[in-house]
């Protein structure tokens, strides 16, 4: 279950070549209710996920999402996570070892967009 509204939120998934980062912010970046939420979130998921536990998504998106299977094999370690404050939230950015790992995530990553519909974007990186 997700601690904040999807209706008040953007997800931003922006795949890079070693991963990608995944960046939640509140459509009213003034809402601070739910810029605190999204950052007590995103900081669970990364404290989860850095010990291989992927199973938070799994809960919302099912246990068949594309690519959890092997981000649940990695060792941790395998994929680095790192967690930012931004403008109206926070954002993840996973960067993976090895180049299987991150195919792995940006399958992960499409599996979200897909299912969270209008509420998420694929970004792309500003160089």
């Amino acid at each position: 279950m997700m601690p904040f509204s999807l209706s008040a939120t953007t997800h931003i998934f922006i795949k890079s070549a070693d991963g990608g980062i995944q960046r939640v912010v509140a459509k009213d970046a003034s809402d601070a209710d739910q810029v605190a939420r999204i950052r007590q979130h995103l900081q669970e998921i990364q404290a989860q996920f850095l010990k291989g536990d992927f199973s938070g998504p799994s809960h919302i998106h099912g246990q068949g999402m594309p690519g959890l299977a092997e981000l649940q094999k990695a060792s941790p370690g395998q994929i680095d996570i790192a967690y930012q404050d931004v403008k109206g939230g926070a954002q993840l950015t996973y960067t993976a070892k090895e180049a299987p790992l991150a195919g792995a995530l940006h399958k992960w990553f499409d599996a979200q967009l897909s299912d969270h519909g209008n509420d998420a974007v694929e970004g792309h990186e500003s160089h």
